[in-house]
């Protein structure tokens, strides 16, 4: 992992252990902000020094009430001033904290000042993007500046992609070392899609040559793989047996970071492959499923249907707490290599809002907290980064990894 190794990135927690604040919160008080504010107010650690940021402070005011009412150290909780429209609002949030946590979106919009900061404070910092183009650009623009200073920059810390990512990690550790492997993923949900995601998913339709391009720069400027192949490629629609399902290419960024993972990870193996697929049980849904997609693919390209279908879930909405409890998720994997087939699965709940804000949230506190963690800097996946112990973590707050079968 050299050309992850930042001068600076042994260790992070010593590095910046003399800043105001271990994590700041940036975007507290959107929806998904809000959850990741509450699960932090019941998990955090006596004695974590945190923070809210948002850029009205009547909003910040009334979610520190509202948190107050349930945990009363809250009523203290510190509120900071940031705008993603005033740059140097968010380089003074990423000087005074170690880790910056932000639910700001669509990152490609609102997202890029903030990576700057925090790659030039060499300050930690978590996201929940599944924009393929921002990640691009961040990469190409700020990765060096981030391992000069030591900052981890984790993109994609929510449902898209942590399950995905740790998920293809813990299968990878049931299977051979040294050997070619190779991962199917299969996600099956009944959950809604959040405001964010959706609003992401009409960008990336809507921005298709500039997210090719950004993702053509990127190739120029990453180093070369040498003696190993790590790779994620297109696949079409099939019927996967081995799961007793359709299988149908998902179009989001999860397969990308898990091959960036196994570009970084030598445990992948020589030779590693992931493919990414939805899981339908019948042919029906399976051709109504490619058929929707297609046609939000190209209702994203006329600008009026666009912003008809932006007002349909709206960024920062979500649905009560009584359809998020009855939501689920269940990401299977089928991994193979060296003579030996295993079946694994990692599960929870409701993903695009209270998982994906438990997600967040352990993520920012294994950061901050955690010892032990790879010596790694720039950009890098949760995988990378955190690996075993966001993996424990989340285990702890009531996700599954499991192995279902080996052979």
């Amino acid at each position: 992992m050299t050309s992850q190794n930042g001068q600076n990135g042994q260790n992070g927690k010593e590095r910046t252990k003399d800043r105001t604040y271990d994590i700041v919160l940036f975007g507290a008080t959107g929806f998904v902000g809000a959850l990741t504010a509450e699960y932090l107010a019941a998990h955090a650690p006596e004695g974590l020094r945190w923070a809210i940021a948002g850029r009205d402070k009547g909003k910040l005011e009334r979610l520190r009430e509202r948190l107050a009412g349930t945990h009363p150290a809250c009523a203290e909780l510190p509120l900071l001033h940031a705008d993603a429209a005033e740059p140097a609002s968010l380089r003074e949030l990423a000087a005074h904290a170690r880790v910056v946590a932000t639910t700001v979106g669509p990152y490609i919009t609102y997202g890029q000042e903030l990576v700057a900061a925090c790659a030039d404070a060499g300050t930690d910092y978590v996201d929940l993007t599944g924009e393929p183009e921002f990640v691009d650009l961040m990469y190409v623009r700020h990765d060096a500046r981030a391992r000069e200073t030591g900052a981890r920059l984790v993109h994609a810390c929510g449902f898209d992609s942590v399950p995905h990512d740790l998920g293809a990690y813990f299968t990878v550790r049931q299977l051979p070392e040294g050997v070619p492997l190779r991962v199917d993923g299969f996600v099956r949900s009944n959950a809604m899609f959040s405001g964010g995601t959706f609003a992401s998913a009409l960008g990336q339709f809507a921005r298709g040559p500039k997210m090719l391009a950004a993702a053509r720069d990127r190739r120029r400027h990453e180093p070369r793989l040498v003696g190993r192949k790590a790779y994620a490629p297109p696949s079409a629609p099939r019927y996967a047996g081995e799961v007793g399902a359709w299988a149908l290419p998902l179009p989001t960024i999860d397969p990308q970071v898990v091959q960036r993972s196994a570009r970084a990870l030598e445990r992948y193996g020589p030779d590693f492959r992931y493919r990414h697929y939805a899981a339908v049980k019948t042919l029906p849904f399976a051709v109504g499923g490619v058929a929707a997609v297609g046609a939000l693919a190209a209702a994203a390209q006329l600008p009026p249907a666009r912003r008809w279908l932006s007002d349909r879930i709206k960024p920062g909405e979500g649905p009560s707490a009584e359809r998020r409890a009855k939501s689920w998720f269940s990401v299977r994997f089928v991994g193979e290599g060296g003579g030996k087939r295993v079946f694994t699965e990692v599960s929870g709940g409701d993903p695009g809002y209270d998982e994906t804000a438990k997600m967040l949230g352990e993520g920012a506190l294994c950061l901050a907290l955690d010892d032990g963690l790879p010596a790694v800097a720039g950009q890098v996946t949760t995988a990378v980064a955190m690996g075993d112990a966001l993996t424990a973590r989340l285990t702890a707050a009531g996700l599954t990894f499991r192995v279902a079968a080996a052979l």
